[in-house]
């Protein structure tokens, strides 16, 4: 039987950068960052100044009372996750059995959490809203695109901290090849702007410190001056559908979702591994029945941590050996920082930049390459080159887990 090919129909973005997939590509080619100094009701005494949020109002997506029982995460999945599905003209209606979703997040509703944190041990006060459960719930977000739309095929939600949204991408396609639906939304959020989650990951000691001279100048992937990631939020969403119905019904094919890799580096909490990136990437490369030699883009996990950049550069360098010095490779968490759960959904759609615009994202604020960093890099600004046959876009988690995807050009 032969393989179903899998098409990307429909994209949604809401993002530092904008909130929709014009406003954050066009954000990408001017290396306007959006990473900015945090207000200080969310800094409180965490000792973060700085992150990447959203501009946003839930109006008129949302009437003033949904919205009220609606964690942030879950606005910006019913945002991104309808304008993917308004791009790519899917009914949801016919067939709703067959189209399904797959959500990634790291957190779910944090805000919702903290909030009743701060209720019952701050105030005193135990008489919680009823439906903090239903908010603060993890896979909150991915069922609420369901109701709305009413899609009733397969659903998951994937929790794998930095490679959630990634790892619901490639599940998606893989349900779809297998026959077991036609249509999926798949992609991620997060909303973990918070005072107790920032000085959580304070305490990690992997934020970067604000720039004294520019503080959106913050996240320098690759530089040898990095000095950790910057915390973002937002969401992605795309509708992921088999190819000869997509075509049937003159769907626009914006590009093929072909490759998916999987791996576990089984090896430590927070440092990553090499091989393990190397096992996803290649895994990805095979699934695809590519040659390394095809992909002309690199969307790199690359989070600004002393050793997470360095280490993935060395994957890529083994991986792609000769070649890596002629692949572009770019870290756009440099402009809408580190979305944890909804970094692999968000960073894919950066990925699709240069298939359908011709554009490279660039690394912004990348004046000082590392060295230890060997890679072909897009320092600055954007570039132009002709569409490449075909991109790859890395997501490296805590905990280990690894998910590569590749993307080819329609």
């Amino acid at each position: 039987m032969r393989e179903r090919r899998v098409a990307v129909t429909g994209a949604g973005v809401v993002s530092p950068l904008g909130s929709t997939l014009e406003d954050f590509h066009r954000a990408l080619i001017e290396a306007r960052p959006g990473i900015r100094k945090l207000a200080a009701d969310i800094t409180q005494g965490s000792g973060v100044q700085i992150g990447a949020t959203v501009e946003w109002q839930p109006e008129p997506l949302l009437s003033a009372g949904e919205a009220a029982n609606l964690d942030r995460a879950t606005q910006f999945a019913l945002g991104a996750a309808g304008q993917a599905i308004l791009a790519s003209g899917l009914d949801t209606k016919a067939r709703a059995e067959r189209i399904g979703v797959y959500w990634g997040t790291g957190l779910g509703g944090a805000g919702t959490l903290e909030a009743a944190y701060r209720q019952v041990y701050g105030a005193n006060e135990w008489r919680l809203r009823p439906l903090t459960v239903v908010m603060a719930m993890n896979n909150a977000a991915g069922s609420n695109v369901a109701v709305r739309h009413g899609l009733r095929g397969p659903f998951a939600n994937f929790a794998t901290a930095c490679s959630s949204s990634a790892m619901a991408l490639g599940e998606a396609m893989h349900t779809i090849q297998a026959g077991r639906a036609d249509a999926m939304v798949a992609g991620g959020s997060e909303a973990l702007l918070t005072p107790g989650t920032l000085a959580a990951w304070q305490a990690l000691r992997t934020l970067a410190p604000a720039d004294p001279a520019d503080p959106a100048a913050s996240c320098k992937p690759f530089d040898r001056r990095r000095g950790g990631l910057v915390l973002g939020e937002g969401a992605a969403a795309f509708v992921l559908e088999d190819y000869e119905r997509a075509r049937e019904r003159e769907a626009p094919i914006l590009a093929l979702l072909s490759g998916y890799g999987n791996s576990c580096d089984a090896m430590h909490m927070s440092r990553p591994d090499r091989d393990g990136q190397v096992r996803a990437m290649r895994e990805a490369l095979a699934e695809s029945q590519l040659p390394a030699q095809a992909i002309g883009y690199i969307n790199a996990h690359g989070t600004a941590t002393s050793v997470g950049d360095m280490v993935e550069a060395e994957a890529i360098n083994a991986v792609f050996g000769d070649a890596a010095s002629r692949v572009p490779v770019s870290s756009t968490k440099s402009l809408h920082g580190h979305l944890l759960g909804g970094a692999g959904a968000l960073e894919f759609a950066a990925a699709l930049l240069p298939l359908l615009r011709g554009y490279l994202p660039p690394t912004a604020f990348l004046e000082q390459p590392d060295p230890a960093c060997r890679l072909r890099h897009v320092p600055m600004r954007a570039e132009r080159l002709d569409a490449p046959r075909a991109v790859m876009s890395n997501s490296f988690a805590f905990g280990g887990s690894n998910v590569v995807l590749i993307a080819e050009r329609a």
